[in-house]
């Protein structure tokens, strides 16, 4: 039975990039351990978003994670993989929430009870706030592993997104297992090998 009085709030990280997962957060503050400082987690540093995740984890009444690999983007498309990973982290909260608020324009479905899409969110929800920095520390802690499987890649400093440096790996090596082949730079060297074969 939701709690009409919680609100959890939820968002996404790893929708831009070429590689890895989409991982999404949902997070109940605890309004008697409010927490300083929260921000849109692109705007922190990323000793910053650690410091904060660390309290978020400790203080926050829920938090919970969700995800969708790299073979269900490529199968469902990012926006509705983003949007499951959503709903996902919503269902694995400890505590049913009695609202949801998520950064963007869309709401998941299937979820338990009311949800409002707020843009720009991240940055003036501190609910969302906290989402975005669990769902970014821990997708920036998963493409970190995927560094160790594949270190010509460079995913430790650029965590997947479209650097010069990612695209001229990406021409050089092709692409590793974690590359979503529906991305349209992934899918023009996939089209070059085949050709040059």
């Amino acid at each position: 039975m939701p709690d009409m009085l919680l609100i959890a709030g939820v968002d996404e990280a790893g929708r831009g990039p070429l590689a890895g997962p989409v991982l999404a957060a949902a997070v109940i503050l605890n309004p008697a351990h409010p927490i300083a400082g929260l921000a849109d987690s692109k705007q922190l540093s990323e000793t910053r978003r650690e410091q904060l995740a660390a309290e978020i984890r400790a203080h926050a009444l829920a938090w919970a994670l969700g995800r969708a690999d790299v073979a269900e983007i490529d199968r469902i498309n990012i926006l509705q993989a983003s949007l499951r990973a959503m709903q996902r982290a919503v269902a694995n909260l400890r505590l049913a929430p009695g609202q949801v608020l998520v950064d963007g324009k869309q709401c998941p479905s299937g979820l338990i009870c009311p949800c409002q899409a707020i843009v720009k969110g991240d940055a003036t929800v501190p609910a969302i706030s906290a989402a975005s920095i669990l769902a970014k520390v821990a997708r920036d802690a998963e493409l970190r592993d995927l560094h160790e499987r594949y270190p010509a890649y460079g995913f430790t400093r650029h965590k997947g997104y479209p650097t010069a440096a990612h695209r001229e790996a990406l021409r050089r090596f092709g692409p590793c297992p974690e590359h979503r082949r529906s991305f349209a730079p992934v899918a023009a060297v996939l089209q070059t090998v085949v050709i040059e074969e």
